[in-house]
């Protein structure tokens, strides 16, 4: 075993091919880029097909290959699910799934996986039955946990090789310019399709919506893509986004938003030309809403706002308040409308985005970002990976790329969730380390992070209380109890990379 920077204990094999984690900036990345196949097109040729099952041929699938797919159709998705059924219907076997992420409706991957057709997968993140059955020892080999910023970094160095890219798309001409902002079931932002267009060895546009040449906006451009292949659907629309985005009525959540827009206007950062990212969930949407007052009151516009999108801040957009918006994934069809019909709003690809190892990722330039936890430790260490029962049921997502890129990075969680401590001695799975996070706010008060003196000496008159991360601990453990601790087997069921792509931790099978 060898011990990473957090001194968790990380076997030597996984140790010796990924490293083990050191830091937040200690390891620098160099390499080539890496490069897909191109195959030509001639004028006479035609990149339409009539079916998914012809497009796995002329791909040339076959057993031990690598496909990925996006998840901005969320739990809307059909594509996932159509393609492996073809797939598993010509026997092929041995497959990695390297899928942006991982939905509940992604629940049949469970039998794929049973019948061999997947034996790897590398994702974001895993929910609901597939992830209680990966954790219960599904799959012979662990999966592997990546951020946003590092999957776009694994797949453009070659880490990841990607032999065929299933992408649906909610238009495409028959050329293979698609987009996600029109159709019959929009999602608004590609931005993680557009990372694997580029550079994996065939792209398989999958669109119920054929239209004229040329489709513009051009998201993924024909260049890209070697095959199109039209279906009746590509998802369900209300499953993709579900309509504007409500507030949160929860008084816990509206005060842990209250007491976070207080750190975010006494902060230094708070000033015109600021940028931020807030989150979907009830207290981040909330958040938003106060700033937003608060920004009113100041005349305090903000250059832009980054990363998952919702209605809210592209209605600040609206208002004036927010210059510009770039999008790496719309939330809701105030957000795809957005996209769709005003300039200022930018898609961005994932590696734009996040990737630590590119020439600059958009997450450096944040000064504030607002994100939630299952968990966090004495240490500030955050976990949005596993459950209280050790489950995995989450997804790493952005969370560690844009709490190490901003200047500010704040963690909305209440002191308890469910009659569980969500502040406590340590983490199941590390996601965040400590040293990226800044301040943690609840609804009783907030802990600054001590390796931010600055910070505790610009909110000293802070009209918030204030203690120690220890404090909030006892607070919680005092109402709660201690909780037990989760028994675990030996066998290692996930591997969780930091973005630069060495070994945080790792999740083993719990004990049954």
């Amino acid at each position: 075993m060898v011990k990473n920077k957090l001194g968790i204990e990380i076997p030597d094999k996984y140790a010796l091919e990924y490293g083990v984690f050191e830091g937040q900036f200690k390891k620098r990345h160099s390499y080539k880029k890496a490069s897909g196949m191109v195959k030509s097109v001639q004028p006479s040729d035609s990149k339409l097909l009539s079916s998914i099952g012809k497009a796995i041929e002329k791909t040339g699938l076959k057993d031990g290959m690598t496909i990925s797919f996006h998840h901005h159709f969320r739990e809307g998705d059909f594509v996932m699910n159509m393609v492996l059924d073809e797939i598993a219907k010509r026997g092929i076997k041995n497959l990695s799934l390297a899928s942006s992420s991982i939905a509940n409706i992604h629940e049949p991957l469970i039998e794929h996986i049973k019948n061999g057709v997947i034996t790897n997968i590398t994702s974001s993140g895993l929910r609901d039955k597939l992830g209680a059955a990966i954790s219960n020892g599904l799959m012979e080999n662990p999966v592997i946990i990546r951020s946003h910023g590092g999957r776009a970094r694994a797949v453009e160095s070659g880490e990841i090789h990607i032999d065929v890219a299933f992408l649906g798309a909610p238009t495409s001409d028959e050329y293979g310019n698609a987009n996600g902002s029109h159709g019959k079931a929009p999602c608004g932002s590609l931005g993680y399709a557009k990372v694997d267009a580029e550079f994996a060895d065939n792209v398989v546009i999958i669109t119920d919506t054929l239209v004229p040449y040329p489709n513009t906006p051009i998201s993924i451009p024909q260049n890209h893509v070697d095959y199109v292949v039209v279906v009746d659907s590509i998802g369900n629309p209300d499953g993709i986004a579900k309509g504007a985005t409500r507030y949160t009525k929860n008084p816990k959540e509206l005060l842990i938003a209250k007491n976070a827009c207080k750190v975010i206007t006494a902060s230094p950062y708070f000033k015109d030309g600021f940028s931020f990212q807030s989150g979907s969930g009830g207290s981040a949407l909330a958040v938003a809403r106060f700033l937003e007052e608060e920004m009113v009151k100041n005349n305090i516009k903000a250059s832009f706002a980054l990363g998952g999108l919702t209605q809210h801040l592209c209605d600040m957009m609206e208002k004036g308040l927010i210059e510009k918006i770039i999008d790496t994934q719309s939330f809701d069809t105030g957000a795809i409308s957005s996209m769709k019909n005003n300039s200022n709003h930018y898609e961005i690809s994932a590696s734009f985005y996040a990737n630590p190892g590119n020439k600059g990722a958009a997450v450096n330039n944040l000064d504030i970002v607002v994100l939630s936890a299952l968990e966090i430790d004495t240490n500030f260490n955050v976990n949005v990976m596993t459950g209280s029962d050790g489950v995995i049921r989450g997804a790493s997502g952005g969370h560690c790329d844009t709490a190490a890129g901003s200047k500010l990075s704040i963690i909305l969680s209440p002191l308890i969730r469910g009659r569980i401590p969500t502040v406590v001695d340590r983490v199941n799975t590390v996601i965040t380390p400590g040293e990226s996070v800044d301040v943690l706010v609840t609804e009783v008060g907030i802990a600054i992070n001590p390796l931010r003196k600055d910070l505790i000496e610009a909110f000293k008159n802070l009209s918030v209380p204030q203690y120690s991360i220890e404090e909030l601990k006892e607070m919680a453990y005092s109402v709660a109890g201690v909780p037990d601790p989760i028994e675990y087997e030996d066998k290692i069921v996930a591997l969780i990379e930091y973005r630069d792509g060495s070994i945080i931790d790792v999740v083993r099978k719990v004990k049954n």
